[in-house]
């Protein structure tokens, strides 16, 4: 797959919640700077850590509003709306930056306002 490709499978696999799927997108080797979580390395550490996200959400959508690719790079501009199963809605304006190597993300981090997701640990 090519960076489009990678980067559109990415949000599809997310928004049918096919995180097992979503996760084999990543290299053995990923990183990824994730805002809520902080640094992630390794696809079986992503793996073990999105195995809880059903856990967190009753309905998750993650769509993409601008997408700029370059190469090996892509940018993405989206728009979460989530509701946990408590009832307790998400939206957030997200930036994602890709580097895709051989058709599987290498490095990825967001970008977002952690306040939206403050319902996730009660505060």
């Amino acid at each position: 797959m090519n960076t489009r490709d990678v980067v559109n499978r990415y949000y599809e696999l997310a928004n049918r919640g096919e995180w097992n799927a979503w996760t084999d997108l990543f290299a053995e080797d990923q990183v990824m700077q994730e805002q809520l979580a902080g640094r992630v390395e390794g696809r079986e550490t992503l793996r073990s850590m999105m195995a809880g996200f059903p856990d967190m959400y009753a309905e998750f959508h993650n769509v993409p509003q601008h997408v700029v690719v370059d190469g090996e790079q892509a940018a993405v501009v989206s728009r979460i709306t989530a509701r946990t199963h408590g009832g307790d809605t998400i939206t957030a304006e997200v930036a994602n930056y890709f580097r895709i190597v051989d058709g599987r993300i290498r490095y990825m981090a967001n970008f977002h306002d952690t306040a939206p997701f403050a319902v996730l640990s009660g505060a």
